[in-house]
C-alpha cells in the first residue's frame, strides 16, 4: 500500500477527531491518503480539515453501536483504524459495547471488504484484569484478532502531547490547589509516549511496515512513577505544592462519589488501573514490538512538554527579570 502515491488509497479513521485522532489524520494526511473520518458528530469535526489537500478529509457519521453506520463507514477502505475509546461509562456509552464489541464491528466491515485493520489499544489491556477498562480493552483485541487474524493492535503507554489530558489536567490541577495527591503513594510506574510518535506508528502500519497480527507496545525513552511526574510537571510551572500520598483505598471511596461528575476526575475503576506499571514488558523490548522495532526514535518528554506547559506558570511565558 505504501507506494509512489497513496492519492487514490481510502483509509477510514474511527474516533478521528479526538487528541490522537486529529495526529493520526495529519500523519496520514502527510502520506497523501486520503481519509474518512468516521465520528458520532461530524459537525465537529471540521477542524480536521486544514490538516489535508481540498477534498483530503472528510468526516462522515458512525456509532460503534449500529453496525450498519460502520459497514457504511468502512466501504471502499483499503485500511480501517479504529480509535474510538471512552474513559468512563455514560448512558448508552458502555466499555463493552465501545471498545469490545464496537472494536469487533469495526474488524468485521474491514473484513468485509478486504481493508488493512489498526486497532488502537493501551498497555495494560488483559482479559483477565481486575479493571473493568484494561479487561475489555483484552477483549476488544481478540475480538478484533478473531475477525482479522492480520490486524496489528497498539499498545500506547500514556501519551503526551500539546492537547493531552494527563500533562494538562495536572498542571491545571497545580494552578488552582495547594495539594496535589498522590493515588497508592504514587509509585504506579508510566512510560509516557508522544502523540506523534504514535501517530506515526499508526501511519506506518497502514503502510504495511508493520508485522501482520502483532500487539505493539508503545513509549517512550522515560520511565517514570507517578510522584516523578507530579515533580517534573512541577518544575515546569514553577510552583510548589504538597504532594499528600492517598492509599488506593480512600482513593477509592472518593472516587465512588465523583464518578457521578458530568465529567469525573477519577472513577473507581481508575483507581484499579493505577494499581498496574503502565510501561512496556520486557516481551515486547526482546521481540522488538515496540516503536524502535518501528525504527522510530522515542521521543522524550523534555523536548516538548515544556512548550506547552509554560501557559501554567504564573506569569505565562513570561519570567521575573534577575539582576
Amino acid at each position: 500500500m505504501s507506494g509512489l502515491s497513496n492519492e487514490n488509497t481510502l483509509v477510514t479513521v474511527f474516533g478521528g477527531s479526538g487528541f490522537v485522532g486529529r495526529h493520526v489524520v495529519r500523519a496520514l494526511a502527510r502520506r497523501g491518503y486520503r481519509i474518512r473520518v468516521a465520528v458520532r458528530r461530524p459537525d465537529l469535526a471540521f477542524h480536521l480539515q486544514p490538516l489535508g489537500g481540498a477534498g483530503q478529509i472528510h468526516a462522515v457519521q458512525a456509532n460503534l453501536r449500529y453496525p450498519r453506520s460502520i459497514e457504511a463507514a468502512a466501504r471502499d477502505s483499503a485500511a480501517v483504524v479504529n480509535l474510538a475509546a471512552i474513559l468512563f461509562e455514560r448512558g448508552k456509552q458502555r466499555f463493552d459495547a465501545v471498545m469490545a464489541r464496537g472494536a469487533e464491528s469495526v474488524a468485521l466491515a474491514a473484513a468485509a471488504y478486504g481493508a488493512r485493520m489498526v486497532q488502537v489499544s493501551s498497555i495494560g489491556a488483559d482479559e483477565n484484569a481486575r479493571a473493568l477498562y484494561a479487561r475489555v480493552k483484552g477483549e476488544g483485541e481478540k475480538l478484533v484478532l478473531a475477525a482479522v487474524p492480520s490486524a496489528v493492535i497498539m499498545r500506547p503507554s500514556v501519551i503526551f502531547g500539546p492537547e493531552d489530558d494527563f500533562f494538562n489536567r495536572f498542571a491545571a490541577m497545580a494552578r488552582m490547589s495547594p495539594v496535589l495527591p498522590l493515588i497508592g503513594g504514587g509509585q504506579t510506574r508510566f512510560q509516557p509516549v508522544f502523540v506523534g510518535d504514535v501517530a506515526a506508528a499508526i501511519a506506518d502500519a497502514v503502510d504495511g511496515r508493520a508485522s501482520p497480527g502483532t500487539i505493539y507496545e508503545l513509549g517512550g525513552p522515560d520511565v517514570r512513577t507517578f510522584r516523578e511526574l507530579m515533580e517534573y510537571v512541577l518544575a515546569i510551572i514553577e510552583r510548589r505544592r504538597l504532594l499528600v500520598p492517598v492509599p488506593f483505598g480512600f482513593a477509592k471511596l472518593k472516587a465512588a462519589f465523583l464518578q457521578y461528575l458530568p465529567k469525573p476526575p477519577l472513577t473507581p475503576d481508575q483507581v484499579e488501573l493505577l494499581k498496574t506499571d503502565n510501561v512496556v514488558s520486557e516481551a515486547a523490548r526482546s521481540e522488538r514490538r515496540t516503536l524502535d522495532g518501528l525504527g522510530i526514535q522515542p521521543t522524550a518528554m523534555a523536548s516538548v512538554v515544556p512548550s506547552y506547559l509554560w501557559r501554567f506558570r504564573k506569569r505565562g511565558q513570561f519570567r521575573s527579570r534577575t539582576t
